[in-house]
C-alpha cells in the first residue's frame, strides 16, 4: 500500500494515473475484489415508517446502516440537534421519529438538495411533527461564522466518495480520480472543524461518511487531533455489525449483508 503521512490514501508520484481499481486494490488489498463485488449490489434497507401529513403511515426505505448511524446522535430529551449536511433526509427523519422530544435544525447548502429535502418531510412528517424542524441553506464549512456553541449535538454526515456510487455510475467511475478523495477528505475536514466550535462545550458531533476511503474516515479524525487535540475527546461507538477503526466504526458492505459503506466516530468537545 502507498501511504500519505504514513497512514492514510496513496502516493501523490503520478496518482492521477491510478485507476479506481488500482487505488482501491492498494489499500484493501486481496480483499477488495469481494469488497467491490458487494458494492454492486443493492443495500439491505431498513424501512422507517412515519406519519405522513394526514396521520396515515408512510414508509421511507434507506441502508440500515444509515439509520442506525443516525441514532448514535443519541440526544437527551429536548436537546437541539443539528443535521448540518441533511440531504437527503433519511438521517434526520431517523432521528426524529426516535428522538420525538427533540428540536432538529435540518441544514443544506445546495438550494437543489435543499429543495428535495423539504419535499421529504412534508411528505414524512406530521404537522406537529414538522414544527420542530428548521431548515436552513448555510456552508457547513463556515457555520461557525454564524454560530457557536449553540447545538446540544451535531450529526455531520459529509460529503464523500461514495465508492458505491462510483461503482454502478460509468460516468463517475470513468472521471474518478484520487485527487477527488484527497479533496473531499480536505473539505470534510473543514467541516468537522467548524461543527466544533458550533457545538456546545460538553456536546457531540457523530461525524459520518459512506465513504471506504480511509482519508475521508479516519485520516479527518487524525487531522483533527493534530490541529485540535485539546478541545476533544474520542467517544467509542458501535453498530451490531462493521468493525472497530482507530477512531470509529466501519460498515463494509461484504462482511455485514450488504449493509453500507458507513462511517461513524464520536467527537466530544471539552473545551
Amino acid at each position: 500500500m502507498y501511504l500519505i503521512d504514513g497512514r492514510y490514501g496513496m502516493a501523490k508520484k503520478n496518482k492521477n494515473r491510478i485507476s479506481f481499481d488500482e487505488y482501491y486494490t492498494d489499500l484493501f488489498e486481496e480483499r477488495w475484489p469481494l469488497l467491490r463485488e458487494s458494492l454492486g449490489h443493492e443495500p439491505s434497507y431498513y424501512e422507517l415508517k412515519t406519519s405522513g401529513p394526514d396521520q396515515r403511515e408512510v414508509s421511507y426505505f434507506l441502508d440500515e446502516a444509515s439509520f442506525r448511524t443516525a441514532l448514535l446522535v443519541q440526544p437527551d430529551k429536548e436537546d437541539s440537534v443539528l443535521d448540518m449536511c441533511a440531504a437527503p433526509g433519511g438521517k434526520s427523519l431517523s432521528i426524529l421519529s426516535s428522538f420525538p422530544d427533540i428540536r432538529l435544525t435540518a441544514n443544506e447548502w445546495s438550494g437543489k438538495r435543499r429543495d428535495r429535502l423539504k419535499k421529504v418531510f412534508e411528505q414524512h412528517l406530521a404537522e406537529d411533527e414538522r414544527k420542530r424542524v428548521k431548515v436552513t441553506g448555510f456552508d457547513a464549512r463556515t457555520w461557525f461564522r454564524h454560530e457557536k456553541n449553540m447545538y446540544d449535538r451535531i450529526l455531520l454526515d459529509v460529503p464523500c466518495s461514495s465508492e458505491k456510487h462510483v461503482i454502478n455510475s460509468p460516468r463517475y467511475y470513468s472521471q474518478w480520480t484520487p485527487s477527488r478523495t484527497s479533496r473531499l477528505a480536505i473539505q470534510a475536514f473543514a467541516m468537522l472543524a467548524s461543527a466544533l466550535e458550533v457545538v456546545k462545550p460538553g456536546g457531540r458531533i457523530l461525524y459520518s461518511t459512506c465513504a471506504l476511503s480511509p482519508l475521508e474516515n479516519d485520516g479527518v479524525l487524525e487531522k483533527l487531533h493534530k490541529k485540535r487535540a485539546e478541545r476533544f475527546e474520542i467517544i467509542p461507538v458501535r453498530l451490531p455489525f462493521g468493525e472497530k477503526t482507530r477512531y470509529g466504526w466501519q460498515v463494509f458492505p461484504d462482511t455485514s449483508e450488504g449493509r453500507g459503506p458507513m462511517y461513524a466516530a464520536c467527537v466530544h468537545r471539552i473545551s
